[in-house]
């Protein structure tokens, strides 16, 4: 777990390994959701880096009568 630092300015560096585990470049957007007590930052994706992501998912479920 790597610890950062929020400057006066309320900025933080996210670490290197991180931005490289999840493909983050400079510029690009990111989400700051307040979840409990923690500070979750989602990356925002365009909608075509989305297709495909369903790929392989299971769709053979019991569906309830009313809903077929």
């Amino acid at each position: 777990m790597t610890v950062v630092t929020i400057s006066p300015k309320f900025q933080v560096v996210i670490p290197r390994a991180v931005r490289e585990r999840l493909g983050l470049r400079p510029g690009q957007q990111v989400q700051a959701i307040a979840h409990g007590d923690r500070i979750e930052l989602i990356p925002v994706r365009p909608a075509k880096a989305l297709r495909g992501f369903l790929k392989g998912i299971d769709t053979t479920l019991t569906r309830e009568g009313d809903r077929v």
